[in-house]
Order: C-alpha cells, then sequence, then structure tokens
C-alpha cells in the first residue's frame, strides 16, 4: 500500500482514517478530493469541488488502494433523489476513479443490513452500491459493514442521538462501533497481506480487527 486515494475524508470514519493514513510508513501519497477544503492537514493532495466531480477528475496520479468513508442519511441529504448521489453514485464514481488509476483494492464502507432487495430505503441503496462495486470485478474488494457509528459528528444525527445508549448495550453485530475503531479496521485490512475477492467484515469483525 503506497498511494492512496480516499473520499469522504471531511467524515466521522474517513477524517480519523485520513489522520491514521498520514502516520503510516507504507504510505507515500494521499489524494484526498473532498466537497469542502480540508483543514489542519498537510501534505495530502487536496482538491475540492462541492459536488465531488470535479475533485475527483483532478486526481490524475496512479494510485494502489482506494478508501471510501461517503455516507449520510435521507434526512441530511435532504431527499432520496440525493442521498442516491451520495451514498451510490458518489461511491461509485469514487470506485471507477480507483480504476481508471490502477487501484488493485478498494475499501469501502456501507453498512450493516445492506441488502439490494431490502424494503428499506436506506438499506437498499447500500446493497445496490455493494452490488456496483462487485460487478466491476475488483482484483480485491472490501465491504465494511458497522452498526451505528459512535463519535463526535459536526452535526448530530438525531437518530443517534436517541438509540446510541441502547445499541451499546446490545449483543454481537448490533453493538455500536466506535467511528475510529472502524478506520482502524479498515487501515489493518488494506494492510494484511493480499486476499482476493470480495471480503465483507461485519461490525463484530470490524471490532476484531481493530484490536
Amino acid at each position: 500500500m503506497s498511494q492512496v486515494l480516499i473520499t469522504g475524508a471531511t467524515g466521522l470514519v474517513g477524517g480519523h482514517l485520513l489522520r491514521m493514513l498520514i502516520n503510516t510508513p507504507q504510505v507515500s501519497a494521499i489524494a484526498a478530493p473532498t466537497r469542502r477544503p480540508l483543514t489542519d492537514i498537510v501534505g495530502v493532495y487536496n482538491p475540492h469541488d462541492p459536488q465531488l466531480t470535479d475533485a475527483l477528475a483532478q486526481v490524475t496520479d496512479p494510485v494502489d488502494i482506494v478508501f471510501c468513508c461517503l455516507g449520510t442519511t435521507r434526512r441530511e441529504a435532504g431527499s432520496k433523489a440525493a442521498f442516491i448521489h451520495a451514498d451510490y453514485t458518489l461511491v461509485v464514481d469514487t470506485a471507477l476513479t480507483g480504476r481508471r488509476l490502477g487501484a488493485q483494492h478498494m475499501v469501502v464502507v456501507s453498512a450493516m443490513g445492506a441488502n439490494a432487495h431490502s424494503p428499506f430505503f436506506y438499506n437498499r441503496v447500500k446493497g445496490e452500491m455493494e452490488e456496483a462495486l462487485i460487478a466491476q470485478n475488483w482484483p480485491r474488494l472490501t465491504i465494511a459493514r458497522p452498526s451505528m457509528l459512535l463519535g463526535d459528528r459536526t452535526t448530530r444525527r438525531v437518530n443517534e442521538t436517541l438509540f446510541a445508549p441502547l445499541f451499546r448495550l446490545l449483543p454481537g453485530n448490533w453493538k455500536s462501533i466506535d467511528a475510529q475503531d472502524v478506520a482502524r479496521a479498515m487501515l489493518a485490512e488494506a494492510l494484511a497481506p493480499a486476499q482476493e475477492g470480495v471480503t465483507i467484515l461485519t461490525s463484530s469483525q470490524l471490532r476484531e480487527k481493530a484490536e
């Protein structure tokens, strides 16, 4: 893992992961296209564009691995169409950019319950996103499916505020997980010996890898 592309670096998981990547000796270059400029970050190529697509197009140097930490909610996005754009279209665009630049491995944050045939809109879009990435035939694709994320966001999500105490008490994959642990597990997976094909990491497995 030498040259890295990461999207979602201004978010909860992505922010932790970016800082970890900066301090990882095996990483020689980081491209982090974002919708708003990164602050207090040095040594990272950071093209930015409110729609992200132009920022992605500005990344032209080869990369070895892609991390995608994009994700929102329908409430935050404002509409179903905006949610699909953020959690499906931009994720697929990130993957296509990585493929164009020669990446052999993609690590993406999805969600517990992702299923393209789910009756629930959020889970269905996440599942459709996963299927779209699998269809790209990545040599190596890692899909992280965390439960409810814990951590300090710039904007607090209502459901997380209400249900976080409950999810801390649940067993197995249902138990909430710290965003920093998700980032740590993603990095550990990227540094692990090559394993071809698709790997899906449940919330419990993410917690184990983060230890």
